[in-house]
């Protein structure tokens, strides 16, 4: 008995689908957004003394809400000096990661009593899902930046159906201090649903009052994109950043007003930090052939605080996520020496999902703390003596 026999498909169905796919690759380039013009950083107001040491000035943990016993991927965003409070905590909070019950939530650290505010809920899934007009699964990582007009922006990853992969990123915005969160739309980054396209690092501030937010793209392959926003927040348009297939969450450094640098997180096996660099204001952007330091597939912070100094808040070890440090770069970001200790976990343990601020003078550094809660420290800076 003879077995099954193989016709060729007819060339008419060969051209269908060479034309379908045509199709979607034009259809993605008139949907895609347009590459921004070129931008120039700014950098926090650090004082122009030469720091002689670091110091830690205070640490604890942010407040939790009752009966929450899960916490991750903390944001911090630096308040203006006249505001009641100095700097603000955004994380993602509830019974699990992915669970049903999971909120973003917020506390602040006021000026005049010196401590964290109860921690509150701001982004609810189901008032979101109803604002918007669809269902939302599932939240996590919240990133918040304030535009010029003093109102706080949210970026939160929100997913329908499927994983994380499957996500998109959730713009809300506040208006006004007393005001609820507003959703505005999902970004529109993609044709496809602006589907798999997540947040995790803090914005890069730019001198005309907007900025850049990194970004990446997560389903089969990963790459990093800058996103562009203006002054009064509104999505000015995106560049890849890099041609590779497995990098994740990029954190931004400035090294001048147009040469920024990039570190990634890697999903390969060799467990090092990657970077990427642009020298035009966020036009063109090159991957660096050495790798970066050591690191677990985890999440990293980086703060550039002015042209000649960097921080990061890292897991210094390729085979686990229980030791974080905060490093320095004094040469652009090609070295990196250890500062301190900031947290060790227990073995199989995690300190993990740094931020970093930069306000009242001090390093802000929130953490996740074993996926229980949210570590915070406060760091100054010691001048050299004459």
């Amino acid at each position: 008995m003879s077995g099954p026999v193989f016709r060729p498909l007819p060339w008419a169905y060969w051209l269908a689908a060479a034309g379908l796919v045509v199709g979607l690759l034009v259809l993605e380039a008139w949907r895609r957004a347009p590459i921004p013009l070129a931008a120039r950083a700014v950098w926090p107001a650090v004082a122009a003394a030469e720091p002689g040491a670091w110091m830690l000035h205070a640490a604890g943990r942010v407040p939790m809400p009752p009966d929450t016993p899960s916490a991750h991927a903390s944001s911090l965003v630096a308040m203006p000096p006249g505001a009641a409070a100095a700097v603000q905590a955004y994380w993602f909070a509830g019974s699990r990661e992915s669970g049903a019950d999971v909120q973003i939530v917020m506390s602040q650290f006021e000026r005049a009593s010196q401590q964290w505010t109860p921690a509150r809920a701001v982004v609810n899934r189901h008032v979101a899902g109803d604002q918007l007009g669809h269902a939302l699964r599932r939240l996590g990582n919240p990133v918040a930046w304030r535009d010029a007009q003093g109102r706080t922006h949210l970026f939160v990853v929100a997913t329908g159906l499927g994983g994380w992969a499957a996500g998109r990123i959730l713009h809300l915005r506040q208006d006004a201090p007393e005001q609820d969160f507003k959703p505005l739309r999902a970004l529109p980054l993609s044709w496809l649903f602006n589907t798999s396209h997540l947040v995790r690092a803090m914005p890069l501030p730019l001198a005309d009052g907007g900025m850049v937010l990194p970004v990446y793209f997560e389903i089969g392959v990963k790459y990093p994109l800058a996103l562009r926003f203006d002054a009064e927040g509104a999505f000015r348009g995106l560049v890849r950043m890099s041609q590779h297939r497995d990098l994740l969450q990029p954190t931004l450094l400035a090294r001048s007003e147009t040469d920024w640098l990039a570190l990634l997180r890697d999903n390969r096996t060799d467990r090092k930090l990657r970077a990427v660099h642009t020298g035009d204001g966020g036009l063109r952007w090159e991957d660096l052939p050495d790798p970066g330091p050591a690191n677990p597939d985890a999440a990293i912070a980086g703060l550039a605080l002015r042209p000649d100094l960097m921080v990061l808040a890292h897991n210094p070890r390729a085979e686990s996520r229980a030791q974080l440090v905060l490093s320095q770069s004094r040469d652009g970001g090609h070295n990196w020496t250890v500062l301190a200790q900031l947290a060790q976990a227990p073995t199989g343990r995690e300190m993990s999902y740094p931020s970093m601020v930069w306000a009242d003078n001090s390093l802000w550094i929130s953490y996740t703390e074993q996926r229980k809660a949210i570590a915070w420290q406060r760091f100054i800076f010691v001048p050299s003596k004459p």
